[in-house]
């Protein structure tokens, strides 16, 4: 099946939020959307790939500028129990090739923009790698990837959320209680917990074979970054 089938054109369109996981979002500003905004605004007909968990807003949003979407819920993905595999020495490790035979199967410079949220703070360690060179495979030189990164002030125990648009310069982060009603999958977010804290350093080395990268540090220990392919 061609995958650039799934595209959501137009409002609504599936994978609507169910209603009753719905809790109290936190609103919070981010220089990076506002600068990826102004970069999609000024284009027609783009491809988006959203990789958290589906959002209708998010759909509404994007599609409303113009522009097509799709989602694909990688963090979910990789918490399959059965990608975890004995390896030489008998201890668990990650079915790297399986994971990437099985997500993101996209052609080569297929999205003009990624948005990447925070996905690396909470992925298994042996995926990051592997998913940021894929992302680099299926965007478009001079596409645009925005991600969030936990600063080391935000503590081990930082909640997952997911990520909302509201406006060309606000995000609406959504947690998901551990008794929400609805689907399950729904309530496996609540059990995400933060694996790693990358510093400036990481972060562009995890980038080193994209263009450019610029940082915007925010006030809720939250640092934001805009990569360039």
């Amino acid at each position: 099946m061609n995958v650039l089938s799934k595209w959501f054109r137009g409002a609504g369109g599936g994978g609507e939020d169910t209603p009753a996981s719905e809790t109290a979002r936190i609103i919070r500003r981010s220089n990076g959307l506002s600068e990826l905004t102004r970069a999609l605004r000024s284009e027609e007909s783009l491809h988006v790939l959203d990789l958290g968990p589906t959002s209708a807003q998010n759909i509404t949003y994007l599609t409303g500028l113009g522009h097509g979407i799709h989602s694909e819920d990688v963090l979910l993905a990789s918490c399959d129990p059965s990608l975890l595999v004995p390896g030489s020495e008998g201890q668990p490790v990650m079915d790297v090739d399986r994971f990437l035979a099985e997500n993101l199967l996209y052609e080569p410079a297929s999205f003009d923009a990624v948005l990447f949220w925070d996905t690396p703070d909470y992925m298994h360690a042996d995926l990051v790698k592997p998913l940021v060179q894929r992302l680099h495979r299926i965007m478009k030189p001079k596409g645009l990837l925005l991600g969030y990164f936990h600063t080391r002030d935000a503590g081990s125990d930082a909640p997952y959320h997911r990520y909302h648009i509201g406006t060309q310069d606000t995000l609406e982060l959504q947690r998901i209680p551990p008794n929400a009603p609805g689907r399950e999958e729904d309530r496996r977010y609540h059990h995400f917990r933060l694996q790693r804290v990358f510093n400036n350093r990481h972060i562009e080395n995890l980038f080193h074979d994209y263009s450019s990268i610029k940082f915007f540090l925010g006030r809720d220990n939250i640092r934001e970054v805009l990569v360039v392919r």
